[in-house]
């Protein structure tokens, strides 16, 4: 974590139950990325947590949002519906700051940011692990989600992605990094030759960069 970065924890009460920010706060800050977890995880995730260490520096503030299913002790993600209407109701405290603000989630997450993303008049999305299909079942495809974002967007997706390789993806108005034979949780086998470590700076650096490049 960068010496520079405060964090600072709060609640905030939607029609879905309260949720939970931890905020991880830029001294500098220039947008606020507010970033959520998958249906199977919550914000220790990996990637969102070298995230919220590494963006800060490069005047990102990032808030990690905990669904209100998860605050609650629940272990099974409630209906799209609901994810979304927790989302909402986190909005008004990642905007308070007056900045713009990028909304982002990592699999399930990234669905619910590029659903709502018009609506809540974002300023761009990054998707990591961007669900495309479940596994084994590419005519179930999600695609209509992302490419309806209407806003700048970043995937971030493991090559060896069951829920949808970076060649599957459809061409459309987004941006993608692809993360080399990272799976739905950036994990690599070990004959890749890659480290753990080695596999989050990809993440990280392909974020900064995109961030960077935003108005």
């Amino acid at each position: 974590m960068s010496s520079e970065t405060v964090v600072s924890t709060e609640t905030a009460r939607t029609e879905a139950g309260t949720a939970r920010i931890t905020w991880h706060h830029a001294a500098r800050p220039r947008l606020v990325l507010a970033l959520s977890h998958g249906a199977g995880g919550g914000i220790e995730a990996r990637d969102l947590r070298a995230l919220a260490a590494v963006l800060p520096a490069h005047g990102v503030s990032v808030a990690l949002v905990e669904q209100p299913w998860r605050v609650a002790g629940k272990k099974v993600a409630p209906a799209p519906k609901t994810l979304d209407t927790g989302w909402r109701g986190i909005w008004p405290a990642v905007a308070a700051p007056g900045l713009p603000v990028i909304s982002g989630g990592r699999s399930a997450g990234a669905r619910v940011a590029c659903r709502t993303a018009r609506e809540l008049c974002a300023h761009a999305v990054l998707a990591l692990s961007f669900p495309l299909h479940p596994p084994g079942r590419p005519e179930r495809s999600r695609a209509a989600e992302l490419l309806g974002a209407g806003v700048a967007t970043l995937v971030v997706q493991g090559g060896n992605d069951p829920f949808g390789r970076p060649g599957e993806f459809p061409a459309g108005g987004y941006e993608l990094v692809e993360v080399p034979y990272g799976d739905h949780g950036f994990a690599v086998p070990k004959r890749a030759g890659v480290t753990g470590e080695q596999t989050l700076e990809t993440v990280t650096a392909g974020v900064v960069r995109w961030v960077a490049s935003l108005g």
